[in-house]
């Protein structure tokens, strides 16, 4: 089966929205075979998320949307599901979620071009070699903001449509958050809001958890305040050393930060100020 086009919809809610929309997609001659709707009542606003039949010329849908906005105050997105986005990961000395991503793409199961792996490290040459990937090394030295805007431009010339931080244990500076805003996705080793920053497992074992998880959110200035995406826990125990917290975590991190990737991928999330809808 053909993939579907994916068209995303953000307008302030409003009477005989959803009927516009449809009437739309009927005005181009498509079908509409799922949709996914929400309006966010502390704001007003509405989102959705329809898949149409991939016969239907874009163009038309185009033209129907075009028009569409004209008449309301709405902003849509057309989504070819046969594109493979472009995507760079971003990693540090600790691998296992760049090698759970890259096994996923190659088998199929995340529907992307991996183009790059940037790291301040030299680690991920093995991997990256194996999948025949480029490796940019940014090594980290006493020129912190050299090493930032290295970073910076190592995106710039990759150019993807997607930035991954898969255990990049590094603080973005404000600029660069802010540029990627939307287009980049952090993995965070616990289950925010709890434990932010440096050695969450750590912290838990200090504080005697029940449950550990993982968190998969949009990088934005605010360190480890993004909108999130995706998460999941595992319960433990007073037994549990802080290295079992670190291996039960390990696995988590590897689902929930390929679940939020594939989210991402499949234009299933929208953001309401710093909430996420998932359309899944």
């Amino acid at each position: 089966m053909t993939p579907p086009i994916v068209i995303t919809v953000r307008a302030p809610d409003g009477p005989g929205l959803v009927s516009d929309i449809a009437g739309a997609v009927a005005g181009a001659g498509g079908n509409i075979i799922d949709v996914g709707q929400h309006t966010d009542l502390s704001t007003t606003g509405f989102g959705c998320r329809l898949e149409v039949e991939a016969s239907i010329e874009r163009s038309a849908l185009a033209e129907q949307f075009a028009a569409l906005a004209q008449r309301r105050e709405l902003a849509f997105e057309i989504h070819d599901s046969k594109e493979r986005p472009r995507v760079v990961i971003a990693c540090s000395k600790t691998l296992h979620c760049v090698s759970e991503l890259l096994s996923r793409v190659s088998l199929g199961e995340l529907e992307c071009e991996i183009v790059g792996i940037v790291s301040d490290r030299t680690d991920a040459g093995e991997v990256a070699s194996r999948y025949g990937i480029e490796l940019t090394h940014i090594p980290v030295g006493e020129d912190r903001r050299g090493q930032e805007e290295a970073f910076s431009e190592a995106l710039g010339r990759l150019a993807p449509d997607l930035v991954v931080l898969a255990r990049y244990m590094r603080i973005l500076p404000p600029e660069i958050a802010e540029s990627w805003n939307g287009r980049m996705i952090n993995i965070h080793h616990s289950f925010l809001p709890a434990f932010p920053g440096a050695g969450p497992y750590a912290q838990a074992h200090e504080r005697g958890v029940k449950l550990i998880g993982a968190t998969a959110h949009y990088v934005t200035a605010g360190l480890d305040e993004g909108p999130i995406i995706a998460q999941d826990v595992a319960r433990v125990s007073h037994r549990d050393a802080v290295a079992d917290l670190v291996r039960r975590g390990a696995d988590i991190e590897r689902s929930v930060l390929s679940t939020g990737v594939r989210l991402h991928l499949e234009h299933r999330v929208m953001v309401f100020e710093n909430r996420t809808c998932i359309f899944d």
